[in-house]
């Protein structure tokens, strides 16, 4: 285990759960509750969840609302950051009575043997004040109905605001050899100031830095990357140049790709200055689940290199359609 959030132990590395239930082929839960266990085994046991990832009736709530009837033992294992005020068709709502309402939900599909650790709003709404949606979730806070705030694709300025309003437990962002944004636009700074966990999500690139994408022939149809503009075919090939980059570093060091993309975060959490980040990779096998979890020294020699390829090799494109974009607080 790596150290203590909000007094529970989590590993350095955590589990993102979303591409378990947001899927074109849906998994059973016998398929999904081994990888819950093994993630728990290893120490990627602070999971990031959702309602919105999947349906109503089947999302990362409610899979583990049913794992946690069947294994009750592990509810006190897990530490659970769930992001909500998102609304269908896809509208964001971080009103109060968005807030409220989005939280009782989380609440209803958890089940009375779950527990959430972490609430934050998947994206600022831009129509509310940030101050107004921290202000609602902390009176969950204060209620126990949940254990703390956390805030998602955020901008440094935002942050500050809402850290003046209650205490910010963690900021999810996508960082990532192929999404620097966070270290360029002062939401790392600023997280390190007032001693702000980051959550890293797509740690892999959406995959792209795992190892196992060399065409878009190895994304499958329907997979929601073929939306994004990085993954289209013009300039897919140019993207995928950092990748073969990491993958010789990653043979000379004899681990893989993942393992590369993954302990580059967790080189720079070390690094004087820098906050504490957790970086959230997906899986969906046990496998997968045990070559995230492995921590491989990088030498500042490695990190210079990344960094040069970083430069050589920039990603082309957004990170998401327009409509995407437009919802970040950026």
């Amino acid at each position: 285990m790596g150290f203590k959030l909000q007094g529970k132990e989590v590993g350095n590395i955590g589990f993102g759960l979303m591409g378990l239930t947001w899927r074109p082929t849906k998994l059973s839960d016998d398929e999904i509750f081994p990888l819950f266990k093994e993630a728990i085994a290893v120490g990627c046991n602070a999971f990031n969840a959702s309602d919105i990832y999947g349906t109503p009736d089947h999302n990362s709530l409610t899979v583990l609302s049913r794992y946690y009837e069947k294994y009750p033992e592990d509810v006190a294992k897990i530490h659970l950051n769930c992001k909500g005020c998102i609304f269908p068709p896809f509208i964001h709502d971080s009103s109060p009575d968005g807030v409220n309402r989005s939280i009782e939900n989380n609440i209803r599909l958890i089940g009375d043997k779950g527990r959430i650790d972490m609430f934050e709003a998947a994206r600022k709404d831009r129509t509310i004040e940030i101050e107004a949606t921290v202000a609602a979730i902390s009176e969950h806070v204060k209620n126990g109905d949940i254990g703390g705030v956390a805030l998602s694709e955020v901008s440094a300025a935002t942050i500050r605001r809402a850290a003046k309003v209650a205490k910010i437990e963690a900021v999810e962002v996508e960082l990532s050899l192929w999404s620097t944004e966070p270290l360029e636009n002062g939401v790392v700074e600023v997280c390190a100031e007032l001693d702000i966990l980051i959550f890293a999500y797509s740690p892999l690139g959406r995959g792209i830095l795992g190892g196992k994408i060399k065409s878009l022939a190895d994304i499958p149809e329907g997979d929601i990357r073929r939306a994004l503009p990085r993954f289209q075919p013009d300039v897919f090939d140019a993207n995928l140049q950092l990748a073969a980059a990491v993958e010789k570093i990653a043979d000379r060091k004899g681990c893989t790709s993942a393992q590369v993309a993954i302990n580059w975060l967790l080189a720079l959490s070390r690094r004087p200055g820098m906050p504490r980040i957790i970086p959230i990779p997906g899986a969906s096998s046990v496998e997968r689940i045990r070559e995230n979890s492995v921590e491989v020294e990088l030498t500042e020699e490695d990190m210079l290199e990344l960094a040069k390829i970083m430069r050589e090799f920039p990603p082309v494109g957004d990170r998401y359609d327009e409509h995407g974009m437009a919802s970040l607080d950026y």
